[in-house]
């Protein structure tokens, strides 16, 4: 049960006002003709007016002031279907303004509520019966008259397209919603890149499409060199700073279909599909050069190198956890001759110190 004044119960009242304005006050057309052949008394009206024009904003200021909107919303649907049920044995249950009626509230408490909704509300609607037959009495009338039937016509029409849009829009709400939850689920939170687990299923995927197609890629490792000393020298605040900053350079470095991701603490990972080895690589040197030219005026000391590992794709890979394991390979020489560089490893031989002109 959703009790909060703040999330899901305000959007709940604010989606109900709508239809209930509009169903309230189309219904009361078919509402009044029915009742005219039966000339009710003065009050009969006046309620049939409060009812009609001004308990819809009643009720959504109720709903709002409430403690709890979703249960104040709730109770005031059953109100609508226990009034639904006195107009109906009102009218002496006028078989077409009745249908109209209590099938369009039907509606409206399973779209609101569904199951359960929908019998609370018919519990109501007797309850709305009884009280009419005790107040008014008791009668039936099966004969329904032309003006009646023109003035459910609107009601017939106007309502379920008005409900029909509220849950339309209901339903691209929640799937923006459900879009945002999978990419968030996709995404490291610190980086905003693909976390280790979404980076790993999509090189899976691309392996198989280099295996089955031919086609040329390149996956990168990116280590931050002695990232530890950087944490424990100015603080892990100034860590994830750094960790931000990588994960914005390589993002600007990055094209539209290639994919970056954080492979876990201090080391990042990209996915290059359709590019050749030379444009990996210039990629790659251009964020270590940016990446080392980063300069903070309140932290002078503070110096980032980076050490990358490249692999191409090559049809003699087993799997794409081989393929994986020859960026490692190359980002573990660059570790070992120095650090600030980017390797390559073409599979087999040693790898390869890459060097580009100034």
């Amino acid at each position: 049960m959703i009790d909060n004044n703040s999330g899901k119960g305000l959007s709940f009242v604010r989606r109900i006002y709508l239809p209930r304005f509009l169903g309230m006050g189309i219904g009361l057309f078919c509402v009044m003709a029915a009742m005219a052949p039966l000339q009710p008394p003065t009050w009969v009206w006046v309620l049939m007016l409060v009812n009609a024009v001004a308990w819809p904003h009643l009720a959504y200021q109720w709903a709002m002031r409430s403690a709890a909107p979703y249960r104040a919303e709730q109770r005031n649907l059953l109100l609508d279907s226990l009034m639904g049920g006195f107009w109906t044995a009102a009218f002496h249950f006028n078989p077409l303004p009745s249908v109209t009626i209590l099938s369009m509230m039907a509606m409206n408490n399973v779209a609101a509520g569904g199951k359960r909704m929908v019998i609370r509300g018919l519990l109501a609607q007797l309850v709305g019966m009884l009280l009419a037959s005790l107040v008014i009495g008791t009668g039936l009338q099966l004969q329904a008259t032309p003006l009646q039937v023109f003035a459910c016509l609107p009601m017939l029409t106007l309502y379920p397209l008005a409900l029909g849009w509220v849950c339309y829009r209901l339903a691209i709400k929640l799937a923006d919603h459900k879009r945002q939850l999978s990419a968030l689920s996709r995404t490291d939170s610190l980086t905003g890149l693909l976390n280790h687990g979404s980076w790993k299923d999509l090189l899976l995927l691309k392996f198989q499409i280099c295996r089955q197609q031919q086609l040329p890629a390149v996956i990168a490792l990116i280590d931050i060199d002695h990232f530890k000393t950087i944490n424990d020298t100015f603080g892990h605040v100034v860590g994830d700073c750094v960790l931000r900053h990588l994960s914005q350079e390589l993002r600007r470095n990055l094209r539209e279909d290639d994919l970056g991701g954080r492979y876990g603490g201090d080391e990042f990972c990209v996915i290059f599909p359709n590019i050749d080895e030379a444009r990996a690589g210039q990629a790659m040197e251009r964020l270590r050069e940016r990446v080392n030219a980063y300069r903070n005026p309140q932290l002078p000391a503070l110096r980032i190198s980076l050490s990358i590992g490249l692999a191409a794709f090559n049809a003699e890979l087993k799997s794409a956890e081989h393929w994986l394991e020859e960026a490692d390979k190359a980002l573990y020489a660059a570790k070992h001759q120095g650090r600030d560089q980017v390797n390559f490893n073409r599979g087999g031989g040693a790898p390869l110190r890459l060097a580009y002109p100034e």
